[in-house]
């Protein structure tokens, strides 16, 4: 079985996990093209460059703002990662001191060059993060919207030296909240798999904040620049993990750091309460440098990703990736991660995590598909119409449900009735069966655990004679088994044309020959 496994001896942030992939082998090209179906390419532009910590050369990314551009007295070839100097001395990097804005709202220093890890900091600043300069100016807390400033890793370390104050000297758009996120990415043409994961990550971390913080997870706002930046940060995640077609993610014990960082709302320790919210349940140590290592995006890519936490795993390491924080400390400011082969009879896959079952070809050789732990969530329903039953589906897959499907029943006493069956990640159960209650009249819902076996899927663009449309391809040990055209753009072009929706599939099979 192939595994990821993360080395958090100094922490985790957003962007030392994008380099840490993309030093394993994702090709920085491929990164760009998936990230480009977003549609926000004119909103930032991704750096990969080489760098060193203590003698140890890897990667290290940086996402470069379009509406802020090379800030003064930064380094190009440090990125721009937010990294706000918040105050903190000149040896912060001062990337970007702005403290932009990194949505959420989270604090955490992310000074290990964690540039953006959602801080919304959009102003104020004031962190000055009680962390001498090495934080990495990490964009702390002031966030705007209830702050939480990732500052650790230098996520996104912008250079700025704004120091807090910055923010109004930006013109900064709209803010963007959770469902705005979400339709962002589910109306790309990225795979649904990377989708799915991305909205998992950005689901854990929006409602560690708005626990943190005391408000509904929709009414948690990004700003929109600190929004591109996690944007960048998670869906990058999801497409790195996916191309190195792991079947699960291990982990070591998480270090946290130590000390206080400065905020809109006083002195916070260290960690940050969205880490400490999002990583409650997980292996953590504390106190190996004075600063904040795991960030808020960090911490929420590894509750999302990570199935099993382990400080001595047995496994045969492939490849090794080095991801480089924005900071230099005597704590070397690097994200290891392996590519390894572990025994999948010891790997603990029942407690939950991908898996691969072995299916015989016609060839007699074996091939592992991919195995998602998942649970079928039912409920039967006799007292709702079908207008209301109609709404509910739609509400349940805008929330990032698998699947929603209904099958007529008869209930006792000859009732007639509607059974509502809903696929969802291990990891998800509780959220569904949640929107279930609000959103049906049930009274009670029946848990299943269940495995859910997949193909491979992929979008490619295909020009016709009507248009452009988006074909959906799905892929069985490497080979096409068939491809289907999206329906959304089939209507388009319909609308567009003025023409039956059977002529548009027409012209589609004909480009395709």
């Amino acid at each position: 079985m192939k595994i990821l496994f993360y080395d958090c001896f100094a922490g985790m942030s957003g962007d030392m996990h994008l380099a840490a992939l993309l030093s394993l082998g994702v090709e920085p090209d491929y990164l760009r093209a998936e990230l480009s179906k977003l549609g926000l390419d004119h909103e930032f532009e991704l750096r990969v460059t080489p760098d060193m910590r203590k003698g140890i050369a890897g990667l290290r990314v940086d996402v470069v703002l379009a509406h802020e551009g090379p800030a003064e007295g930064q380094d190009c070839g440090q990125g721009d990662g937010h990294h706000h100097a918040h105050g903190h001395a000149p040896d912060q990097h001062a990337h970007h001191d702005h403290g932009h804005h990194h949505a959420y709202h989270e604090h955490g220093d992310n000074h290990h060059g964690d540039h953006h890890d959602h801080h919304d900091h959009h102003h104020g600043h004031d962190h000055a993060h009680a962390h001498d300069a090495e934080q990495h100016a990490a964009h702390d807390h002031a966030h705007a919207h209830h702050a939480h400033d990732e500052h650790a890793q230098g996520e996104h370390a912008h250079g700025h030296h704004h120091a807090h104050a910055h923010a109004h000297d930006h013109h900064h758009p709209p803010h963007r909240n959770l469902p705005d996120i979400a339709a962002i990415i589910t109306a790309s043409t990225l795979p649904e798999q990377v989708q799915r994961t991305s909205l998992a990550i950005f689901r854990k971390l929006a409602e560690a904040e708005a626990k943190v913080h005391g408000k509904p997870v929709d009414e948690v706002h990004f700003h929109e620049v600190g929004a591109t930046d996690s944007i960048v940060d998670i869906v990058g995640a999801a497409i790195c993990y996916h191309r190195l077609g792991v079947d699960a993610a291990w982990a070591s014990p998480v270090e946290l750091g130590g000390g206080f960082v400065r905020c809109a709302h006083g002195l916070m320790p260290v960690p940050a309460p969205a880490t400490a919210e999002l990583l409650s349940g997980i292996p953590t140590t504390r106190g190996a440098t004075p600063h904040e290592t795991t960030t808020p995006t960090g911490a929420a890519i590894l509750a999302t990703l990570v199935s099993r936490f382990t400080a001595a795993p047995r496994m045969a390491v492939q490849r090794t990736g080095y991801g480089i924080g924005h900071r230099d400390t005597e704590l070397p400011n690097l994200l290891r991660v392996h590519l390894a082969e572990v025994d999948a009879t010891h790997a603990g896959l029942a407690a939950g995590g991908a898996s691969s079952a072995a299916f015989t070809t016609a060839s007699g050789t074996a091939s592992p598909l991919p195995v998602e732990p998942a649970r079928l969530l039912q409920c039967n329903i006799d007292d709702m119409t079908a207008e209301q039953l109609a709404v509910a589906m739609e509400q349940l897959m805008e929330a990032g449900a698998m699947d929603v499907h209904f099958t007529p029943i008869m209930m006792k006493k000859g009732r007639p009735a509607t059974c509502v069956s809903l696929l969802c990640a291990l990891s998800e159960q509780e959220r569904f069966a949640r929107l279930l209650f609000r959103h049906t009249t049930t009274l009670g819902i029946k848990s299943v655990p269940i495995d859910k076996l997949v193909l491979e899927t992929r979008f490619e663009r295909l020009e016709t004679p009507l248009g452009p449309v988006t074909m959906k391809l799905a892929l069985l040990d490497g080979e096409v088994l068939r491809a289907k055209p999206e329906l959304e753009d089939c209507k388009a072009l319909a609308r567009k044309h003025s023409i039956p929706l059977a002529d548009v599939y027409l012209a589609i099979g004909k480009a395709r020959t």
